[in-house]
């Protein structure tokens, strides 16, 4: 793919590229996990700029990394975009220092939303360890009380 921005692959093309299915890629951007298909003349195909390619690329990275449902991806992705709305304003030069006393409180608040969700499913998978730790040591008591028992020999 080009370096430029300009739209270069198509639907069946990216979703080779990110490990998924034109319909995913579809309905992401249909429920706005990606960013809607520009106006285009009717017939013309749908291309995606390699900005879009890395949008789908971490929407999944995420999804499977995080294993949440959709309305809490659409939630984490919010705030990132928030933060880099606000990563952009903390750039320019002529911020004045009180905005950027406020600009960072809501930099702050974007990650704490994004870090009580990555600490509820942290929660959730310490739970699931537990009760794994919990089976596999019935599992191992079981094994050893059957080592320990005297076989049992039947003659015919």
């Amino acid at each position: 793919m080009s370096a430029s921005s300009e739209p270069s692959l198509r639907i069946g093309d990216v979703a080779k590229l990110a490990g998924t299915t034109p319909r995913t890629i579809r309905y992401y951007e249909e429920i706005g996990l990606l960013p809607q298909a520009p106006a285009r003349v009717s017939g013309q195909h749908r291309l995606y700029t390699e900005s879009e390619v890395e949008r789908l690329r971490e929407v999944m990275r995420l999804k499977d990394l995080l294993g949440v449902s959709l309305e809490q991806l659409k939630t984490l992705l919010a705030a990132e975009d928030a933060r880099a709305a606000v990563r952009a304003q903390l750039r320019r030069d002529d911020v004045h220092p009180e905005r950027r006393g406020e600009l960072l409180a809501e930099a702050l608040g974007h990650i704490e939303r994004q870090l009580e969700l990555v600490r509820a499913r942290q929660a959730e998978l310490a739970t699931l360890e537990g009760e794994l730790r919990e089976s596999h040591k019935r599992v191992r008591r079981k094994l050893r009380e059957l080592d320990r028992a005297p076989a049992l020999i039947t003659t015919a």
